[in-house]
């Protein structure tokens, strides 16, 4: 049997890691500043998250939701806490598009309706729901096909506004838009997005799957905003690599048993990984390091040659470069044993580290790109 294809491969393979390093089967060793999309968020092999798992799995590693999980609890009441988000319920999943997936149905239970408003440029996920939400028509079979989405232009008040109606089920949207080429909605746009799902009754949906857990600078990048959405989806950095997601449902959604159901979802092990990864957040001040480290990173990789723009927050960054963004993420990787992460626009590169990352890490990769761009910079003709 062979492997279906998921992705254009990167020529490597990795057989262990440690902080913000990745080894291959040759010894070599690679500097990883895109953490498998945005998953590592406390870095790799961490000492505590190592110690929850094992512990964990010398206790019980598994078993369904039909019985009494006391780690739910704990995740629900740690979550609530550090996010400031304690009045909400927590759904437990297992990946970003089972979170949107769940909160898109969730909002149509809430309301009886069935059209969403999205964004250009989105990413959702590719199961049927989350993917008739995402603005790429390459992923959307016949099948996920529908005319209840509309997708809008980010930050464009007046189609917002034009849009919006008693037809509308929910709005979703991403704190920032990662897939999309770090993307930003302003404070102002989701203040109005905010203001007409209540005015019209709609779900306003925040994706937070890859710009939540601290990595644009605060627990969640809507936050920025001052926003309070009905419903948040969570997912990448939860757990550090274990395969763990949740949507967080505001007391004015109300649940009933039977809405929404999962098998994995919120398992033993899955909640010892997510309560390690928030337990060295907090004890090692992630959110507001990521804050500080990124805000002087985007300063710096601003003043660079070759770069048209430098956009994001805290740790979640996209570099914008007038052309070769292909050919700048190759020589990284093949000249400097650098991972980062393309996007949707050629020529906008990722950076999405581990929230703890070093200044040696940030400078290896600035020295790189300024040298890979030194390169590039073709003589004046006299």
């Amino acid at each position: 049997m062979k492997l279906f294809n998921v992705y254009p491969l990167q020529n490597m393979v990795p057989v262990k890691a440690k902080g913000s390093y990745i080894w291959d089967n040759n010894g070599k060793e690679y500097l990883d500043l895109y953490g498998g999309h945005a998953v590592i968020s406390i870095g790799h092999s961490h000492p505590h998250y190592i110690t929850r798992l094992e512990e964990q799995l010398n206790k019980i590693a598994f078993y369904s939701n039909s019985v009494i999980n006391p780690l739910q609890e704990q995740l629900a009441n740690k979550l609530g806490e550090m996010s400031g988000y304690n009045d909400h319920e927590l759904f437990l999943c297992n990946s970003g598009a089972e979170a949107n997936e769940n909160a898109l149905k969730l909002a149509s239970f809430y309301n009886g309706r069935k059209k969403v408003i999205a964004f250009e440029k989105s990413f959702h996920g590719r199961t049927s729901l989350a993917v008739a939400a995402t603005h790429d028509a390459k992923i959307q079979a016949p099948l996920n096909q529908t005319h209840d989405v509309v997708f809008l232009p980010m930050n464009d008040v007046d189609a917002l506004r034009e849009n919006m109606s008693e037809e509308i089920c929910a709005v979703i949207i991403e704190g920032i838009q990662g897939v999309g080429g770090i993307v930003e909605p302003n404070a102002e746009f989701l203040k109005l997005i905010e203001e007409q799902c209540k005015k019209f009754g709609a779900c306003f949906i925040a994706d937070e799957v890859q710009s939540g857990y601290g990595r644009s600078g605060k627990f969640f990048a809507h936050q920025y905003a001052g926003v309070s959405p009905h419903i948040i989806t969570i997912a990448k950095g939860m757990g550090n690599g274990f395969p763990i997601a949740g949507v967080m449902i505001s007391p004015e959604i109300k649940s009933k048993y039977g809405l929404l159901g999962t098998t994995f979802g919120g398992n033993h092990l899955a909640c010892a990984a997510a309560l390690a990864v928030l337990e060295v957040i907090e004890k090692e001040d992630l959110i507001v390091h990521a804050k500080v480290v990124g805000e002087e990173w985007i300063k710096n990789l601003s003043e660079l040659p070759g770069i048209k723009e430098v956009r994001g927050k805290g740790l979640m960054i996209g570099i914008e470069f007038e052309d070769n963004g292909a050919m700048i993420k190759e020589k990284l990787f093949n000249e400097h044993h650098i991972l980062i992460g393309t996007s949707s626009d050629k020529n906008v590169l990722r950076l999405l580290p581990a929230l703890n990352v070093g200044e040696k890490e940030i400078s290896k990769f600035n020295l790189a790109l300024s040298q890979i761009l030194l390169t590039q910079t073709k003589p004046q003709l006299i």
